[in-house]
């Protein structure tokens, strides 16, 4: 963090006019990005513990039936990310990065404490599980407005020379998120029994996160605002504010972040796939996400510094291609002698790989977007990417593999949107140096 210096940046309007723009202090970057970090872990943490919520709220068709219904009401989140991204991506265009900033930290509270205070199915019925779809689709709506303003903030605080290490932190508080859902999965697998993990220990992992968010909301509300007044457009120009001015980018960066987002969902899905397939103790398994959520991090951070320093392009395609070679092998290893050893190393090098990747993406897509559309930009590329396919990846493989049973599925998934999304990044220009708006 000592890498933050307090930033007074200027820029000069059509009529060549310095504008004194606000000071960015280290505090108020740490602030976009704790704020982030705490809502990715109240969404992701559904993930770490999808077989004990399926248990609880969807008791139907055996042990696959029950995970299948607990991983689509994991893709119903998924589902609320693009109307999110629109509409608090809109609003954060218009009304400044800030105030919907706060708006989504408190959205996703309201859904982490319908998690965490719903009664099992064996309680109340049918109204568990609908209760369950409705909280998670409040969080998906507010995760989908996330993403937009606060990385829109992040690039727009940044010296030029270093947007990417800045944007970085936008993936590396999701590491940060992982790791500590990571961390108190295990303390809480550790202290429980089978059982009561089962019963009731799952939520104390959503309780723990809402303790948080009084913290979060007051950063947010000392966050000084990085967008300027709107400019006035000329008669006769185009309104770069639009969508159909900036869909070219648009649909390239979904693309891009196609596979990034389902390679983090198979990340996520290591949990489950430890304890269901390889047959695995509970406790290993969060053990995995723990190493999983710190080298996100630190992987995030190294592909910011890396594409600041060779270029975003370079950054997005070693990473990926490098994945998509090792994925398959890695997974045979992990599948044929699961162990210690090859789950935290098929894990490592997953999470490692696709977050250096998916740094240099989170840069390069608001770089080429204009003030007026890039929290709106950034959010519908993520958001539509993460919906469609990110979403659905933890229903897909596990479908593919209960039919199929080959536990290679999630490899093969990976390496499909792998070359999908190589082939988008090639259409992209380089931004490392180019001049963005306020």
């Amino acid at each position: 963090m000592n890498t933050f210096s307090t930033l007074e940046a200027g820029a000069q309007d059509a009529s060549s006019v310095r504008q004194t723009r606000p000071v960015i202090s280290r505090a108020a970057v740490a602030g976009a990005v704790a704020g982030n970090a705490l809502e990715f872990y109240d969404f992701v943490i559904y993930a770490f513990f999808a077989v004990y919520i399926g248990r609880a709220f969807f008791p139907a068709g055996g042990e696959f039936g029950s995970l299948l219904a607990s991983m689509a009401t994991f893709g119903v989140g998924f589902l609320m990310r693009p109307l999110g991204a629109i509409v608090i991506g809109r609003f954060a265009d218009r009304a400044g990065r800030k105030p919907a900033m706060i708006l989504t930290v408190v959205l996703i509270t309201i859904g982490t404490l319908g998690l965490a205070a719903t009664p099992a199915y064996s309680v109340i019925g049918t109204a568990a599980p609908v209760i369950v779809v409705i909280c998670r689709l409040i969080q998906g709506f507010a995760l989908g407005g996330e993403v937009g303003p606060s990385t829109a903030l992040l690039v727009e605080a940044a010296p030029a020379n270093r947007r990417g290490f800045y944007a970085s932190w936008q993936l590396a508080s999701q590491g940060m998120a992982v790791a500590v859902g990571g961390v108190i999965g295990v303390v809480v697998s550790l202290l429980l029994t089978a059982s009561q993990l089962a019963s009731w220990g799952w939520r104390i992992p959503f309780l723990f996160s809402l303790l948080l968010v009084p913290v979060a909301i007051y950063i947010r509300r000392h966050i000084p605002e990085t967008l300027d007044e709107a400019p006035k457009v000329a008669v006769g120009r185009p309104d770069q504010s639009s969508l159909s001015g900036n869909l070219r980018y648009v649909v390239l960066g979904t693309l891009v972040l196609l596979a990034g987002a389902v390679s983090t969902q198979i990340g996520n899905y290591m949990t489950t796939f430890a304890i269901q397939v390889l047959n695995l103790p509970p406790t290993l398994a969060q053990v995995s996400v723990l190493i999983g959520g710190a080298l996100t991090f630190v992987f995030g951070l190294a592909g910011g510094l890396i594409c600041d320093a060779w270029g975003r392009k370079a950054a997005m395609i070693v990473p990926r291609v490098a994945l998509a070679v090792l994925i398959v092998p890695m997974f045979w290893w992990l599948t044929t002698a699961p162990s210690v050893a090859s789950l935290l190393l098929a894990t490592a090098v997953l999470a490692a790989l696709t977050a250096a990747s998916a740094a240099a993406g989170l840069v390069a897509i608001p770089e080429l977007m204009p003030a007026r559309f890039r929290s709106t930009g950034i959010a519908i590329t993520y958001g539509v990417g993460t919906a469609i396919f990110g979403g659905t990846t933890q229903f897909a493989v596990t479908w593919i593999i209960s039919v199929t049973h080959s536990a290679l599925a999630p490899a093969y998934y990976v390496v499909a949107t792998s070359v999908i999304s190589l082939a988008a990044t090639f259409l992209l220009p380089e931004t490392r140096n180019r001049k963005i708006d306020h």
